[in-house]
């Protein structure tokens, strides 16, 4: 069966294509600020990388003369830098809703801290929630300010308004999601916590390192 995703390295152990998200793991794990993203084709991930990362992410060269359509773009030296003192949290979802798991990954090195999973039906969006919550709990029994990062501007918002919005009805199909969602909203109203929950910006940075290489 052929890959169904080719990933792109541009700043890792050994720039290139690969063809698994294990390859591009052992070229990117450890490596400081590095930029790799997935595509789904070959040709498009060749083009990519013949690009270069500035382009392909979105980012303005400066000096180039050329210009943004409709927008202004950040160049390399203006865009925030990640902090890999951190935990990176994501979901993967085999249907939507489908079978849930999500992970947290030191960011610097990608090791995986936690694993909940397999759930047996749920949605993205709740687990993604899940995934921050369980990462707050984690550091807190640490005593760790560090910070989280999560893609899911959906569960940041659930976060910050300690509510989830979503129409996944509750029966017995659902009931270990949200059992395990309860559990998580309890722990949110009974406990506090100063850690920032920061928004990975996949276009500047790429693929955030706990990504399942499912999308």
């Amino acid at each position: 069966m052929a890959a169904s995703k080719y990933y792109v390295v541009w700043v890792g152990h050994k720039p290139g294509v690969y063809r698994s998200w294990a390859e591009c793991q052992a070229q990117t794990n450890g490596y400081p600020q590095a930029k790799f993203k997935s595509y789904e084709t070959e040709g498009e991930a060749r083009q990519a990388l013949e690009k270069g990362w500035q382009k392909s992410l979105n980012f303005a060269a400066k000096g180039t003369g050329g210009s943004a359509v409709g927008k202004k773009t950040a160049t390399p030296e203006s865009a925030p830098e990640v902090d890999y003192d951190s935990i990176s949290v994501d979901v993967g979802c085999s249907g939507n809703p489908g079978i849930v798991e999500y992970k947290g990954v030191d960011t610097r090195t990608g090791e995986i801290i936690f694993y909940q999973g397999p759930i047996s039906k749920g949605t993205n969006n709740l687990g993604e929630f899940l995934a921050i919550v369980h990462g707050l709990a984690y550091l807190q029994k640490k005593g760790s300010k560090q910070t989280i990062y999560t893609d899911s501007v959906t569960a940041l918002s659930w976060i910050r308004k300690k509510e989830v919005s979503t129409n996944l009805v509750r029966d017995a199909s659902t009931a270990e999601i949200w059992t395990l969602v309860d559990r998580a909203l309890k722990w949110l109203h009974t406990n506090t916590y100063t850690n920032k929950i920061v928004k990975w910006d996949t276009k500047k940075w790429g693929e955030i390192k706990a990504d399942f290489g499912r999308k």
